[in-house]
């Protein structure tokens, strides 16, 4: 497999993934923050990828029950939305909701 050339790697129009991994801790306040944070993705121009339990771990410890990937147009957008009011407004019921990490990742492929 190749890997990208830097000039790539720079590019501020490669597609972008927000990774999360999370635990949950209250199935019904995960229910009010996707019902809050889930329009907020669709609205920054971003698209989920994937969501789900973790069917299974290939390699090493890995603490989390969830896997969520959301793909946006680009590592500015997907930033954007992070730190977007309507987002935030989410945040501290998904922190009620869940323990999460949350990874933003480039995508290699564009």
């Amino acid at each position: 497999m190749s890997q990208p050339t830097p000039a790539l790697k720079g590019n501020a129009f490669m597609s972008a993934y927000v990774i999360i991994h999370a635990t949950i801790k209250d199935l019904e306040k995960v229910k009010e923050y996707a019902a809050i944070a889930g329009p907020t993705v669709a609205a920054a121009g971003g698209e989920f990828v994937s969501a789900g339990e973790v069917a299974d771990v290939q390699v090493g410890k890995h603490g989390y029950d969830r896997a969520i990937v959301i793909k946006f147009p680009d590592k500015a957008t997907a930033q954007a939305w992070y730190n977007s009011d309507d987002y935030q407004a989410a945040v501290p019921i998904r922190e009620e909701a869940m323990d999460a990490v949350f990874i933003l990742a480039d995508d290699p492929n564009q």
